[in-house]
């Protein structure tokens, strides 16, 4: 939905809002029969003009994920639309230090405890990228500690066959967005000019098939990822900090794929495990009992680096379709 007219009657406010009716990326990009590179980067130009417009306004969304990108309307050619702004902020100095975000999605600099700027929205999108590009996310570990390590270091791979027809430049736009030193990372401006949104660089290559083996395997199993992120959700608030936490049992793994830097070689992965060697569990196995709808602390790093049970906010990475946040922006 996107806000539309607000009216201030005595201590009242209310909001008009219109319905936003098109469904969420991942649907359309299912639904569709054929996708190419030049799909994604009309997608991602689309993102970073209305992020640029958020940023240019001292706005930061602080939870970009794809759940939160949804279409306008059912038409072929809709605008995205930007969605969820329940943990966006708006800053005077350019500078927050609240940890929250989604776990997958969320900036090195955040996870390190460490005062962030605007500059984590553009790493999102550097990880929204990835995934629209090859169908599965750059950092998946069901150990949270493992997960926010690899986060940390910016550890992670253009793995083979997958990114084998994937362009250089798509790669160079990623390693900008996902680079770890907030200060060397692409603004939205400079992403904006990138030859692979605002050039031809982007291929005209279908990768439908393989985009969509990928989403298939990490995101259609709902009742394990809802199960997953519920727990560590849980998990955080029982503990009352964000990176503190005894490692959990990790399942059986072959470590066919190894986890490489930005800046290695590209290897090879086996079609029994994630992006990260991990053997894919059978949704069926693990419990969905949790009430995802109901898992939302909050935590807020303090100035000497500790913090409270209750101040902590960790936000699950799915939601329902009746729970979508109530407000969206786009560019005028």
């Amino acid at each position: 939905m996107r806000t539309w007219l607000v009216w201030r009657i005595s201590m009242k406010v209310e909001h008009t809002i219109i319905w936003v009716s098109g469904g969420e990326l991942f649907d359309r990009i299912l639904d569709r029969g054929v996708y190419t590179e030049q799909d994604a980067s009309k997608v991602i130009k689309q993102v970073l003009e209305a992020v640029s417009y958020l940023h240019k306004n001292s706005i930061v969304h602080r939870d970009l994920k794809p759940e939160n990108l949804l279409f306008y309307s059912a038409e072929e050619n809709a605008k995205i639309m930007v969605s969820d702004f329940g943990l966006s902020k708006t800053v005077e100095n350019g500078v927050m230090s609240t940890a929250c975000g989604t776990p997958g999605y969320v900036a090195p600099e955040v996870l390190a405890q460490k005062p962030y700027s605007q500059a984590v929205d553009c790493w999102s999108i550097g990880v929204i990228t990835y995934i629209l590009l090859c169908g599965y996310p750059p950092f998946f570990e069901e150990n949270e500690t493992l997960l926010f390590s690899k986060i940390r270091r910016a550890e992670y791979a253009f793995h083979s066959p997958f990114w084998d027809d994937i362009s250089d430049s798509a790669k160079d736009f990623i390693g900008n967005m996902m680079e770890k030193n907030p200060t060397k990372r692409f603004t939205t401006e400079q992403a904006l000019k990138h030859p692979w949104v605002a050039g031809n660089a982007a291929k005209d290559v279908d990768i439908y098939q393989s985009v969509c083996e990928g989403m298939e395997r990490m995101f259609a199993k709902s009742k394990w990822k809802r199960a997953f992120n519920a727990a560590m959700a849980v998990n955080h608030f029982k503990k009352g900090g964000i990176f503190q936490s005894a490692p959990a049992p990790s399942p059986s793994s072959l470590p066919c794929a190894t986890v490489q830097s930005s800046s290695q070689k590209d290897c090879e992965m086996s079609d029994d495990v994630d992006p990260n060697g991990n053997l894919i569990p059978d949704s069926g196995n693990l419990s969905s009992s949790i009430p995802v709808e109901n898992v939302c602390a909050h935590l807020r790093v303090h100035p000497a680096g500790n913090s409270t049970k209750e101040d902590v906010q960790f936000r699950p990475s799915t939601r329902s379709a009746e729970s979508v946040a109530s407000y969206s922006v786009r560019p005028p």
